[in-house]
Protein backbone atom coordinates (compact mmCIF):
# COMPACT_ATOMS: atom_id res chain seq x y z
CA UNK A 1 0.00 0.00 0.00
CA UNK A 2 1.16 3.21 -0.49
CA UNK A 3 2.85 4.93 2.68
CA UNK A 4 1.47 8.90 1.92
CA UNK A 5 -1.04 9.11 4.76
CA UNK A 6 1.06 7.00 7.61
CA UNK A 7 3.94 9.83 6.23
CA UNK A 8 1.42 12.79 6.44
CA UNK A 9 0.41 11.23 10.41
CA UNK A 10 4.13 10.81 11.40
CA UNK A 11 5.21 6.99 10.40
CA UNK A 12 8.76 6.69 9.42
CA UNK A 13 9.76 4.33 6.29
CA UNK A 14 11.61 1.78 8.63
CA UNK A 15 8.07 1.26 10.38
CA UNK A 16 6.24 1.01 7.31
CA UNK A 17 8.11 -1.23 5.64
CA UNK A 18 8.51 -3.39 8.61
CA UNK A 19 4.70 -3.49 9.33
CA UNK A 20 3.91 -4.25 5.81
CA UNK A 21 6.67 -7.55 6.12
CA UNK A 22 4.50 -8.93 9.13
CA UNK A 23 1.35 -8.01 7.43
CA UNK A 24 2.40 -10.60 4.52
CA UNK A 25 2.43 -13.16 7.02
CA UNK A 26 -1.06 -12.57 8.69
CA UNK A 27 -3.38 -12.93 5.78
CA UNK A 28 -4.36 -16.57 6.76
CA UNK A 29 -4.92 -15.91 10.43
CA UNK A 30 -6.90 -12.65 9.27
CA UNK A 31 -9.27 -14.85 6.81
CA UNK A 32 -10.15 -17.04 10.25
CA UNK A 33 -10.98 -13.84 12.13
CA UNK A 34 -13.35 -13.20 9.47
CA UNK A 35 -14.81 -16.25 9.21
CA UNK A 36 -16.02 -16.35 12.98
CA UNK A 37 -17.21 -12.72 12.60
CA UNK A 38 -19.50 -13.82 9.65
CA UNK A 39 -20.89 -16.70 11.52
CA UNK A 40 -21.12 -14.33 14.79
CA UNK A 41 -22.67 -11.43 12.91
CA UNK A 42 -25.44 -14.17 11.18
CA UNK A 43 -26.01 -15.33 14.99
CA UNK A 44 -27.35 -11.40 15.45
CA UNK A 45 -29.08 -11.48 13.08
CA UNK A 46 -31.07 -14.15 13.68
CA UNK A 47 -31.68 -13.13 17.06
CA UNK A 48 -33.02 -9.82 16.21
CA UNK A 49 -35.03 -11.72 13.64
CA UNK A 50 -36.69 -14.03 15.66
CA UNK A 51 -37.56 -11.42 18.23
CA UNK A 52 -38.99 -9.28 15.47
CA UNK A 53 -36.98 -6.00 15.99
CA UNK A 54 -38.74 -3.28 14.65
CA UNK A 55 -39.08 0.69 15.03
CA UNK A 56 -40.81 0.67 18.34
CA UNK A 57 -38.24 -1.17 19.88
CA UNK A 58 -36.31 2.49 19.57
CA UNK A 59 -38.67 4.67 21.06
CA UNK A 60 -37.19 6.43 24.34
CA UNK A 61 -38.89 5.94 27.75
CA UNK A 62 -38.09 8.21 31.33
CA UNK A 63 -38.88 7.73 34.72
CA UNK A 64 -40.00 4.35 35.71
CA UNK A 65 -39.74 2.77 32.39
CA UNK A 66 -42.60 0.67 32.60
CA UNK A 67 -43.59 -0.83 29.88
CA UNK A 68 -40.86 -0.53 27.53
CA UNK A 69 -41.21 -2.77 24.89
CA UNK A 70 -37.66 -2.12 23.70
CA UNK A 71 -36.16 -2.66 26.62
CA UNK A 72 -37.50 -5.61 27.45
CA UNK A 73 -37.28 -7.24 23.70
CA UNK A 74 -33.06 -6.43 23.56
CA UNK A 75 -32.87 -8.69 26.84
CA UNK A 76 -34.66 -10.98 25.11
CA UNK A 77 -32.08 -10.64 22.02
CA UNK A 78 -29.59 -11.01 24.49
CA UNK A 79 -30.82 -14.05 26.24
CA UNK A 80 -31.11 -15.91 22.49
CA UNK A 81 -27.71 -14.35 21.22
CA UNK A 82 -25.68 -16.09 24.84
CA UNK A 83 -28.32 -19.05 24.37
CA UNK A 84 -29.63 -18.14 28.09
CA UNK A 85 -33.03 -18.28 29.49
CA UNK A 86 -32.73 -14.91 30.85
CA UNK A 87 -30.77 -11.32 30.63
CA UNK A 88 -30.44 -7.88 31.84
CA UNK A 89 -29.22 -5.47 29.70
CA UNK A 90 -29.79 -2.08 31.33
CA UNK A 91 -27.83 1.65 30.97
CA UNK A 92 -28.22 1.46 35.10
CA UNK A 93 -25.15 -0.69 34.76
CA UNK A 94 -22.58 1.98 34.67
CA UNK A 95 -19.35 -0.52 34.03
CA UNK A 96 -18.17 -4.44 33.78
CA UNK A 97 -17.30 -4.03 37.33
CA UNK A 98 -20.99 -3.06 38.39
CA UNK A 99 -22.46 -5.32 36.18
CA UNK A 100 -19.89 -8.17 37.77
CA UNK A 101 -21.07 -6.80 41.72
CA UNK A 102 -24.38 -6.78 41.29
CA UNK A 103 -24.13 -10.06 39.94
CA UNK A 104 -21.65 -11.52 42.98
CA UNK A 105 -23.68 -9.56 45.70
CA UNK A 106 -27.61 -10.66 44.26
CA UNK A 107 -26.80 -14.38 44.55
CA UNK A 108 -24.83 -14.49 47.63
CA UNK A 109 -25.92 -14.19 51.42
CA UNK A 110 -24.21 -13.92 54.57
CA UNK A 111 -22.02 -16.79 55.20
CA UNK A 112 -21.55 -18.23 51.11
CA UNK A 113 -18.25 -18.65 50.58
CA UNK A 114 -17.11 -17.06 46.80
CA UNK A 115 -14.27 -19.29 45.22
CA UNK A 116 -12.07 -17.92 42.48
CA UNK A 117 -10.17 -21.37 40.64
CA UNK A 118 -8.17 -19.18 38.28
CA UNK A 119 -6.21 -16.94 40.88
CA UNK A 120 -6.52 -13.23 41.49
CA UNK A 121 -9.18 -11.45 40.26
CA UNK A 122 -9.53 -7.95 38.17
CA UNK A 123 -7.65 -5.43 39.99
CA UNK A 124 -11.25 -3.99 40.67
CA UNK A 125 -12.74 -6.78 41.90
CA UNK A 126 -10.70 -7.11 44.94
CA UNK A 127 -12.53 -4.14 46.26
CA UNK A 128 -15.79 -5.56 45.45
CA UNK A 129 -14.86 -8.81 47.25
CA UNK A 130 -12.68 -7.53 49.89
CA UNK A 131 -9.87 -8.41 49.21
CA UNK A 132 -8.80 -5.03 49.37
CA UNK A 133 -10.80 -3.43 52.06
CA UNK A 134 -13.28 -1.19 50.87
CA UNK A 135 -16.57 0.04 52.05
CA UNK A 136 -19.54 -2.03 50.99
CA UNK A 137 -17.50 -5.25 50.20
CA UNK A 138 -18.77 -8.39 50.10
CA UNK A 139 -16.94 -9.06 52.81
CA UNK A 140 -18.43 -6.48 55.15
CA UNK A 141 -21.64 -8.14 54.21
CA UNK A 142 -20.38 -11.40 55.64
CA UNK A 143 -19.58 -12.99 52.14
CA UNK A 144 -16.06 -15.48 52.44
CA UNK A 145 -13.66 -15.50 49.54
CA UNK A 146 -11.30 -18.39 48.61
CA UNK A 147 -9.08 -18.30 45.91
CA UNK A 148 -7.16 -20.99 43.97
CA UNK A 149 -4.12 -20.21 41.57
CA UNK A 150 -3.53 -21.15 38.12
CA UNK A 151 -0.47 -24.00 38.10
CA UNK A 152 2.77 -22.92 36.77
CA UNK A 153 1.71 -23.71 33.35
CA UNK A 154 -1.19 -22.46 33.47
CA UNK A 155 -3.51 -25.35 34.15
CA UNK A 156 -6.41 -25.41 36.45
CA UNK A 157 -4.85 -27.21 39.83
CA UNK A 158 -8.31 -29.35 39.90
CA UNK A 159 -7.38 -31.06 43.11
CA UNK A 160 -7.20 -27.59 45.05
CA UNK A 161 -10.00 -27.16 43.38
CA UNK A 162 -11.81 -29.84 44.86
CA UNK A 163 -10.17 -29.40 48.37
CA UNK A 164 -11.54 -26.03 48.76
CA UNK A 165 -15.34 -26.79 47.84
CA UNK A 166 -16.84 -26.95 50.72
CA UNK A 167 -20.66 -26.79 51.66
CA UNK A 168 -20.10 -23.45 51.90
CA UNK A 169 -19.25 -22.55 48.55
CA UNK A 170 -22.20 -21.22 46.65
CA UNK A 171 -20.73 -19.59 44.03
CA UNK A 172 -17.62 -19.71 41.19
CA UNK A 173 -16.73 -17.12 39.92
CA UNK A 174 -14.35 -17.39 36.26
CA UNK A 175 -12.26 -14.80 34.82
CA UNK A 176 -12.20 -15.20 31.13
CA UNK A 177 -9.64 -12.29 30.53
CA UNK A 178 -6.08 -11.57 31.39
CA UNK A 179 -6.76 -8.79 33.36
CA UNK A 180 -3.38 -7.06 34.33
CA UNK A 181 -1.61 -10.20 34.47
CA UNK A 182 0.23 -12.57 32.10
CA UNK A 183 -1.59 -15.38 32.15
CA UNK A 184 -3.10 -17.18 29.27
CA UNK A 185 -6.87 -15.99 28.48
CA UNK A 186 -8.96 -19.21 29.02
CA UNK A 187 -10.70 -20.35 25.89
CA UNK A 188 -14.74 -21.01 26.00
CA UNK A 189 -13.78 -24.71 25.71
CA UNK A 190 -11.33 -24.68 28.61
CA UNK A 191 -14.25 -22.83 30.81
CA UNK A 192 -16.44 -25.29 29.72
CA UNK A 193 -13.98 -28.03 30.91
CA UNK A 194 -13.77 -26.23 34.45
CA UNK A 195 -17.33 -25.60 34.85
CA UNK A 196 -18.42 -29.51 34.24
CA UNK A 197 -15.24 -30.35 36.64
CA UNK A 198 -17.21 -28.33 39.34
CA UNK A 199 -20.76 -28.95 39.20
CA UNK A 200 -19.36 -33.10 39.34
CA UNK A 201 -18.62 -32.22 42.47
CA UNK A 202 -21.83 -29.91 43.37
CA UNK A 203 -24.20 -29.47 40.79
CA UNK A 204 -25.98 -26.74 42.41
CA UNK A 205 -22.39 -24.25 42.96
CA UNK A 206 -23.53 -21.09 40.56
CA UNK A 207 -20.81 -21.01 37.78
CA UNK A 208 -20.52 -17.24 37.10
CA UNK A 209 -18.29 -16.07 33.86
CA UNK A 210 -16.59 -12.59 33.84
CA UNK A 211 -17.04 -12.48 30.07
CA UNK A 212 -15.34 -8.84 29.49
CA UNK A 213 -13.26 -8.86 26.12
CA UNK A 214 -13.96 -12.19 25.01
CA UNK A 215 -17.52 -11.54 23.84
CA UNK A 216 -17.85 -12.40 19.87
CA UNK A 217 -13.98 -13.78 19.82
CA UNK A 218 -15.27 -17.05 19.15
CA UNK A 219 -18.60 -19.33 17.77
CA UNK A 220 -19.50 -19.78 21.12
CA UNK A 221 -19.86 -18.17 24.29
CA UNK A 222 -18.94 -19.51 28.18
CA UNK A 223 -23.23 -20.10 28.70
CA UNK A 224 -23.20 -22.51 25.79
CA UNK A 225 -20.83 -24.86 27.92
CA UNK A 226 -22.70 -24.62 31.29
CA UNK A 227 -22.15 -21.05 32.74
CA UNK A 228 -25.06 -19.99 34.71
CA UNK A 229 -24.38 -16.45 34.18
CA UNK A 230 -22.03 -14.70 32.07
CA UNK A 231 -21.43 -10.70 32.90
CA UNK A 232 -19.92 -7.88 30.93
CA UNK A 233 -19.70 -4.16 29.76
CA UNK A 234 -21.45 -2.56 27.04
CA UNK A 235 -18.61 -0.32 26.41
CA UNK A 236 -16.58 -3.12 25.48
CA UNK A 237 -17.16 -5.98 23.01
CA UNK A 238 -21.12 -6.50 22.94
CA UNK A 239 -21.66 -2.61 22.68
CA UNK A 240 -19.80 -2.35 19.08
CA UNK A 241 -18.57 1.34 20.25
CA UNK A 242 -21.56 2.71 19.85
CA UNK A 243 -23.19 1.85 23.90
CA UNK A 244 -22.19 4.87 25.46
CA UNK A 245 -22.67 2.98 28.62
CA UNK A 246 -24.45 -0.19 30.27
CA UNK A 247 -23.78 -3.64 31.21
CA UNK A 248 -25.54 -6.93 30.18
CA UNK A 249 -25.83 -10.36 32.67
CA UNK A 250 -26.94 -12.94 30.90
CA UNK A 251 -27.88 -16.63 32.35
CA UNK A 252 -30.71 -18.52 34.28
CA UNK A 253 -33.77 -17.43 35.38
CA UNK A 254 -33.26 -17.15 38.53
CA UNK A 255 -30.15 -15.91 38.59
CA UNK A 256 -31.08 -13.05 35.93
CA UNK A 257 -34.32 -11.97 38.41
CA UNK A 258 -31.91 -11.65 41.53
CA UNK A 259 -29.56 -9.50 39.87
CA UNK A 260 -33.00 -7.35 38.74
CA UNK A 261 -33.81 -7.17 42.36
CA UNK A 262 -30.12 -6.08 43.24
CA UNK A 263 -29.88 -3.44 40.22
CA UNK A 264 -33.32 -1.69 41.26
CA UNK A 265 -35.13 -2.57 44.51
CA UNK A 266 -36.63 -5.78 46.07
CA UNK A 267 -40.21 -5.96 44.75
CA UNK A 268 -39.46 -4.18 41.66
CA UNK A 269 -37.05 -5.78 39.72
CA UNK A 270 -37.13 -5.78 35.76
CA UNK A 271 -40.09 -3.64 35.89
CA UNK A 272 -38.58 -0.52 36.06
CA UNK A 273 -35.45 1.35 34.40
CA UNK A 274 -35.84 3.85 31.72
CA UNK A 275 -34.12 3.35 28.38
CA UNK A 276 -33.12 6.93 28.11
CA UNK A 277 -33.55 6.82 24.45
CA UNK A 278 -30.66 4.93 24.26
CA UNK A 279 -32.10 1.57 22.11
CA UNK A 280 -31.07 2.38 18.42
CA UNK A 281 -27.45 2.77 20.12
CA UNK A 282 -27.90 -0.48 22.05
CA UNK A 283 -29.34 -2.66 19.29
CA UNK A 284 -27.27 -1.13 16.50
CA UNK A 285 -23.65 -1.51 18.45
CA UNK A 286 -24.81 -5.43 19.40
CA UNK A 287 -25.44 -5.73 15.16
CA UNK A 288 -22.12 -4.09 14.49
CA UNK A 289 -20.64 -6.36 17.35
CA UNK A 290 -18.80 -8.97 15.57
CA UNK A 291 -17.49 -7.08 12.81
CA UNK A 292 -15.75 -4.72 15.31
CA UNK A 293 -14.74 -7.37 17.40
CA UNK A 294 -12.67 -8.79 14.39
CA UNK A 295 -11.17 -5.78 13.81
CA UNK A 296 -10.09 -5.25 17.17
CA UNK A 297 -8.89 -8.76 16.85
CA UNK A 298 -6.64 -7.91 13.99
CA UNK A 299 -5.08 -5.40 16.03
CA UNK A 300 -4.27 -7.72 18.56
CA UNK A 301 -2.78 -10.51 16.49
CA UNK A 302 -0.88 -7.75 14.46
CA UNK A 303 0.78 -6.31 17.76
CA UNK A 304 1.06 -9.74 19.29
CA UNK A 305 3.69 -10.79 16.26
CA UNK A 306 5.28 -7.16 15.72
CA UNK A 307 6.51 -7.16 19.14
CA UNK A 308 7.56 -11.02 19.29
CA UNK A 309 9.75 -10.31 16.51
CA UNK A 310 11.39 -7.76 18.35
CA UNK A 311 12.07 -9.67 21.34
CA UNK A 312 9.38 -8.75 23.48
CA UNK A 313 7.77 -11.53 25.28
CA UNK A 314 3.75 -11.62 24.22
CA UNK A 315 0.98 -12.83 25.74
CA UNK A 316 -0.66 -13.93 23.61
CA UNK A 317 2.19 -14.76 21.07
CA UNK A 318 1.74 -14.59 17.33
CA UNK A 319 1.22 -17.96 16.32
CA UNK A 320 -1.24 -18.78 19.35
CA UNK A 321 -5.16 -18.47 19.38
CA UNK A 322 -6.61 -15.88 20.79
CA UNK A 323 -9.38 -15.98 22.93
CA UNK A 324 -9.94 -12.45 24.03
CA UNK A 325 -9.21 -8.85 22.35
CA UNK A 326 -6.04 -8.33 24.63
CA UNK A 327 -2.64 -8.04 23.73
CA UNK A 328 -0.30 -7.80 26.65
CA UNK A 329 3.53 -7.48 25.83
CA UNK A 330 5.67 -7.05 28.62
CA UNK A 331 8.40 -4.46 27.88
CA UNK A 332 10.47 -4.76 30.58
CA UNK A 333 10.42 -0.51 31.62
CA UNK A 334 8.53 2.44 32.50
CA UNK A 335 10.04 4.40 29.95
CA UNK A 336 8.95 1.81 26.95
CA UNK A 337 5.65 1.38 28.52
CA UNK A 338 5.07 5.44 28.55
CA UNK A 339 6.59 5.32 25.00
CA UNK A 340 4.22 2.86 23.71
CA UNK A 341 1.21 4.62 25.37
CA UNK A 342 1.95 7.38 23.85
CA UNK A 343 2.12 6.10 20.25
CA UNK A 344 -1.45 4.59 20.80
CA UNK A 345 -2.58 8.11 21.96
CA UNK A 346 -1.04 9.95 19.64
CA UNK A 347 -2.69 7.83 16.59
CA UNK A 348 -6.28 8.06 18.25
CA UNK A 349 -9.24 10.41 16.23
CA UNK A 350 -9.36 12.27 19.73
CA UNK A 351 -7.20 14.10 22.14
CA UNK A 352 -4.78 12.95 19.71
CA UNK A 353 -2.45 15.84 21.16
CA UNK A 354 -2.47 14.65 25.15
CA UNK A 355 0.41 13.24 26.52
CA UNK A 356 -0.71 10.39 28.80
CA UNK A 357 1.65 9.87 31.98
CA UNK A 358 1.22 7.37 34.88
CA UNK A 359 -0.95 8.48 37.90
CA UNK A 360 -2.66 6.64 41.02
CA UNK A 361 -5.87 5.76 39.54
CA UNK A 362 -8.76 4.55 41.61
CA UNK A 363 -9.11 1.04 42.04
CA UNK A 364 -5.47 0.12 41.62
CA UNK A 365 -2.74 -0.45 43.89
CA UNK A 366 0.21 0.97 41.96
CA UNK A 367 0.22 4.04 39.12
CA UNK A 368 -1.47 2.68 36.27
CA UNK A 369 -0.63 4.38 32.87
CA UNK A 370 -3.74 4.76 30.17
CA UNK A 371 -3.76 6.12 26.69
CA UNK A 372 -7.10 6.16 25.35
CA UNK A 373 -8.55 8.50 22.61
CA UNK A 374 -11.95 7.15 22.40
CA UNK A 375 -15.57 8.45 21.71
CA UNK A 376 -17.01 7.13 24.67
CA UNK A 377 -15.15 7.26 27.75
CA UNK A 378 -13.23 4.60 29.06
CA UNK A 379 -14.65 2.44 26.14
CA UNK A 380 -11.84 -0.73 26.09
CA UNK A 381 -13.65 -1.99 22.31
CA UNK A 382 -12.34 1.40 20.73
CA UNK A 383 -8.22 1.85 20.38
CA UNK A 384 -6.54 1.90 23.93
CA UNK A 385 -3.73 0.70 25.95
CA UNK A 386 -2.95 0.88 29.65
CA UNK A 387 -1.30 -1.13 32.26
CA UNK A 388 0.25 -0.09 35.60
CA UNK A 389 3.80 0.44 36.41
CA UNK A 390 5.17 -2.41 37.92
CA UNK A 391 7.39 -5.55 36.84
CA UNK A 392 7.33 -7.17 34.40
CA UNK A 393 6.07 -3.80 32.89
CA UNK A 394 3.41 -5.24 31.07
CA UNK A 395 1.40 -3.24 28.71
CA UNK A 396 -2.11 -4.12 27.56
CA UNK A 397 -3.06 -3.42 24.30
CA UNK A 398 -7.04 -3.58 22.76
CA UNK A 399 -9.30 -2.31 21.05
CA UNK A 400 -10.01 -0.24 17.88
CA UNK A 401 -13.64 0.04 16.06
CA UNK A 402 -11.70 -0.67 12.80
CA UNK A 403 -8.53 -2.45 11.76
CA UNK A 404 -7.22 0.42 10.25
CA UNK A 405 -7.29 2.19 12.84
CA UNK A 406 -5.64 -0.28 15.38
CA UNK A 407 -3.03 -1.18 12.71
CA UNK A 408 -2.28 2.29 12.73
CA UNK A 409 -1.94 2.70 16.66
CA UNK A 410 0.40 -0.06 16.78
CA UNK A 411 2.46 0.98 14.05
CA UNK A 412 2.23 4.07 15.93
CA UNK A 413 3.70 2.46 19.34
CA UNK A 414 6.55 1.42 17.11
CA UNK A 415 7.24 4.59 15.70
CA UNK A 416 7.48 6.44 19.41
CA UNK A 417 9.82 3.13 20.11
CA UNK A 418 12.26 3.79 17.63
CA UNK A 419 12.40 7.53 17.56
CA UNK A 420 13.21 7.20 21.46
CA UNK A 421 15.80 4.92 21.15
CA UNK A 422 14.22 2.07 22.59
CA UNK A 423 14.05 -0.48 19.81
CA UNK A 424 15.85 -1.22 16.24
CA UNK A 425 13.92 -2.00 13.79
CA UNK A 426 16.32 -1.36 10.53
CA UNK A 427 18.05 -4.88 10.34
CA UNK A 428 14.60 -6.41 11.23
Amino acid sequence: MDNTMYTKLGIGREVFDFCSRVLEELEPRFKEIDETAEYNQLKVINAMQKHRVNATCFAATTGYGYDDVGRDNLERVYAEVFSTEAALVRPQITCGTHALAVALSANLRPGDTLLSPVGKPYDTLEEVIGIRQSRCSLKEYGVNYRQVDLNADGSFDFEGIRSAIDDTVKLVTIQRSKGYQTRPTLSVERIGELISFIKSIRSDIICMVDNCYGEFVQKIEPSDMGADMIVGSLIKNPGGGLAPIGGYICGTKECVENCAYRLSAPGLGQEVGANLGLMPAFYQGLFMAPTVVSGALKGAVFAGLCYEKLGFRCIPNGTEDRFDIIQAVELGSRERMIAFCRGIQAAAPVDSYVTPEPWPMPGYDSDVIMAAGAFVQGSSIELSADGPIKEPYAVYFQGGLTWFHAKLGIMMSLQKLFETGEIEIGAM
